[in-house]
């Protein structure tokens, strides 16, 4: 029988940015629940389901009238205590000169200045109820506290609202910049944190976080990290992550799903072999090494990380070296093949992103 005809590759070596892979989820940089601070029947609705909103912004109207009552009663009481005060403040004067000369006793000056303290007291109590009064009657308007994207809204016109109801009126989310939620392992986030030991400076440094989102394109702009949670969760011994990316066109709305592709370490001289190469044989790794004798060595490596079409070989591989891609069924140790071609290099060194399997 002629040698076997096999396609082999050459082992190259090379510096790679090995990423780590994770999926996310999308939030708004803020997301607040708009909640009324008082009891009343909804007026009016005056912003459009789902619309952009700035802070500031008209959300919702409470019926103002049991309020404007309120406020004008209490501005009845104020003008009444502020009167009953006047009253006390002439007593005091008019009882005072005559107590110094004893036309009247000690004890009826003391009486009016207690009322005198008394009527000051009540002024500052209903000082307070008006002051309190137009605070409710601010809050019958209910307007966004931050530029975002208001949701649907729960509550319909003419319903019930007040402080007790379950739920929010609706919710408004900053969504220009957005936040991704997205979780690695403990291993993963501490060679991420060998390559860059500061947080801080891991949260200044410039955008490299990249995502891909469900219609499987890569999102055109970089992120970068702004937030680690405090303690890994032992029950998965995972990490949450958050990360920072622009949305200048409003596209990327919260509650998305995102596949997170973020640099974790630099591997210097990697050796790098086509996947297809790689054969496991009851939990070993093996490849076929063609040398310069054209046998064939059937040869155990240790394979470290995947990148692109290519695993990085950990041991059992020397750059230059040739491994069989197309024809591992025909060839045995020792067996002379024929090369009858070779992967180009250059298709081997293309550019591309690490990631771990």
């Amino acid at each position: 029988m002629p040698p076997p005809d096999v396609i082999v590759a050459t082992a190259v070596q090379r510096d790679l940015p090995i990423y780590v892979e994770a999926i996310g989820q999308t939030r708004g940089s803020k997301e607040v629940q708009i909640f009324p601070r008082i009891s009343g029947f909804l007026q009016s609705q005056d912003y459009k389901d789902g619309s952009l909103v700035k802070a500031g912004q008209l959300l919702y109207t409470v019926d103002p009238r049991p309020y404007v009552a309120t406020l004008a009663q209490a501005n009845g009481q104020l003008a009444q205590a502020e009167a009953q005060l006047q009253q006390a403040k002439n007593d005091v004067e008019r009882y005072a000169p005559l107590a110094r000369e004893d036309a009247i006793s000690r004890q009826q000056l003391d009486n009016a200045t207690t009322s005198e303290q008394a009527a000051a007291a009540s002024v500052e109590s209903a000082k307070a109820n008006v002051e309190s009064a137009k605070i409710n009657l601010n809050y019958t308007k209910v307007y966004s506290p931050v530029n975002g994207l208001a949701g649907f809204t729960v509550t319909q016109v003419g319903s019930l609202v007040g402080t007790g109801q379950s739920g929010p009126l609706t919710t408004v989310s900053t969504i220009n910049p957005f936040w991704v939620r997205f979780t690695v392992s403990e291993r993963e986030y501490l060679e991420y944190r060998k390559r860059v030991p500061d947080e801080v400076v891991a949260q200044n440094s410039k955008p490299d976080i990249s995502i891909t989102l469900a219609d499987g394109r890569k999102y055109p702009f970089p992120g970068r990290l702004v937030g680690v949670e405090g303690q890994i969760d032992p029950g998965t011994g995972s990490l949450t992550l958050q990360a920072e990316f622009p949305n200048p066109n409003s596209i990327v709305r919260p509650g998305q799903y995102a596949r997170v592709r973020i640099q974790s370490q630099v591997r210097s001289g990697a050796v790098l072999i086509p996947q297809r190469a790689l054969q496991e044989v009851q939990g070993a790794y093996n490849v076929v090494v063609v040398g310069s004798d054209s046998k064939a060595e059937v040869r155990t490596i240790e394979p470290g990380a995947q990148y692109q079409s290519f695993i990085i070989v950990e041991s059992g591989i020397k750059p230059g070296e040739k491994v069989v891609v197309e024809g591992l069924q025909k060839v045995r140790s020792g067996v002379t093949v024929t090369v009858k071609s070779e992967t180009p290099k250059e298709q081997i060194d293309q550019p591309g992103t690490g990631s771990r399997p």
